[in-house]
């Protein structure tokens, strides 16, 4: 773990804007009006996902991946001006949040800046043309980073960015050498005192595919001791197999109950249920009740929360990375999760959440119960994931709690708490 990390950013919220798609207009500009509401939906950092010029060729849809990316020094023009840019993260840290950009390191579209002026700087395949070493990402060509003429550009721009940002959000950081993350820490660290460091890690079938082709690909472990915040890739699947049957709930509480264990006490990990990878919270719980409750544990998760625009508004459709999709904010689907929201990020800046123990119980497979505790002080939260009333055992004193939730009252009696599909947040000794 970066030794410097620190617990309270377990206390935060991030959200994740994908420009072209967040707004009609598909730019920066458009995104300030709605800066004031994402602020107070209960949100620390806000950030974005790639900014820059997208390449030509080989390019995937009508407008391309972001992640495909032609310069990393220059702003996507689709977007904006480089100032437009500049003021819309004046802007962020005018409402108090900070903004953090992703960084794509591990490759470049085949046309990119880089690919003309040092092609010495790229993987080639066996007959010298450029190439990936992941198949189905046909849009991009890999980096190599023997070169330590890489290193220098790389962290050069970095530091550039840091000179406007508070962080970066690393794509696909282990596959790109460790010793190279270290030093740019170190060197960006003078530009950006504090500067956020968020890993994508990647999940244990993708470590072990990239090694067995003799690739690097760095375990969570070794990520965490230059990086403050990890994907919690490492127990997705256990919750992707519980909701589509394919697993045990009891699985997946198993899962993160190891973490408490295997990590650094510091451990920090980005807590998600949706991201532009994958589904979006409402498809995976269809169902209104099961989605407060499966929102409200995401919150009381052990971690740092992210929330993907639109997850606010409840709704299924996951917009498109090659295409114009804009997120449809007034859909006839659309639940509003603000409130529930706003109040879990009140209930999450206990200090219990940066510094306890925690752990998670599960019931008939589907009722997940978690504890954070330190010197007798506890939080409990009871979640039914499929919004349904149930009964369970629960070690605290009969009588009477407050949900603080909605403000509504719970009751242990003989032991046991009565459920009847809405999420539960108490506080007891």
């Amino acid at each position: 773990m970066a030794k410097n990390t620190s617990k309270n950013l377990r206390n935060q919220v991030m959200y994740q804007i994908f420009v072209r798609n967040f707004s009609k207009e598909g730019t920066f500009k458009a995104v300030i009006p709605s800066l004031p509401k994402i602020k107070d939906l209960g949100v620390d950092i806000v950030w974005f996902a790639p900014i820059h010029p997208i390449g030509e060729t080989a390019r995937k849809g009508s407008l391309g991946s972001p992640y495909a990316i032609k310069d990393y020094r220059a702003i996507n023009p689709e977007y904006g001006t480089k100032d437009d840019f500049k003021r819309t993260v004046d802007a962020i840290h005018k409402t108090g949040m900070k903004c953090i950009i992703d960084v794509v390191y591990n490759h470049t579209s085949p046309d990119s800046v880089l690919a003309k002026e040092h092609p010495e700087w790229f993987f080639h395949k066996p007959d010298g043309s450029f190439g990936n070493r992941v198949g189905d990402w046909t849009d991009i060509i890999d980096l190599d980073y023997a070169n330590k003429g890489l290193w220098d550009y790389q962290i050069e721009t970095l530091k550039m960015w840091a000179e406007i940002v508070d962080g970066f959000r690393c794509d696909v950081a282990p596959l790109v050498p460790l010793d190279f993350w270290k030093r740019a820490r170190t060197e960006v660290e003078k530009v950006r005192p504090g500067c956020i460091w968020l890993s994508e890690s990647i999940d244990p079938p993708f470590i072990l595919t990239m090694r067995d082709l003799g690739l690097v690909a760095q375990s969570d472990c070794e990520m965490y001791s230059v990086f403050d915040i990890l994907y919690d890739y490492d127990i997705y699947s256990n919750l992707t197999e519980y909701v589509s049957g394919t697993g045990s709930l009891k699985a997946y509480s198993d899962a993160i109950n190891r973490q408490e264990y295997i990590y650094p006490d510091n451990y920090v990990k980005l807590r998600f249920l949706e991201n532009h990878d994958q589904p979006r919270a409402r498809f995976l719980f269809p169902g209104e009740k099961a989605l407060r409750n499966a929102t409200a544990f995401l919150y009381f998760q052990k971690g740092m929360t992210l929330v993907y625009a639109g997850q606010e508004a409840g709704l299924s459709h996951l917009p498109n990375l090659f295409d114009k999709d804009t997120v449809e904010w007034e859909s006839p689907e659309a639940v509003d999760m603000s409130e529930l929201m706003k109040r879990l990020y009140d209930i999450k800046q206990d200090p219990l959440f940066a510094d306890s123990t925690y752990r998670t119980k599960t019931y008939e497979d589907n009722v997940l119960k978690a504890i954070y505790s330190r010197g007798g002080n506890k939080i409990i939260g009871i979640f039914s994931l499929k919004g349904e009333p149930g009964i369970i055992p629960i070690n605290v004193g009969d009588g009477r709690y407050e949900n603080l939730i909605d403000g509504t009252t719970v009751e242990v009696m003989h032991g046991y708490i009565s459920l009847n599909g809405e999420p539960i947040i108490i506080r007891a000794n």
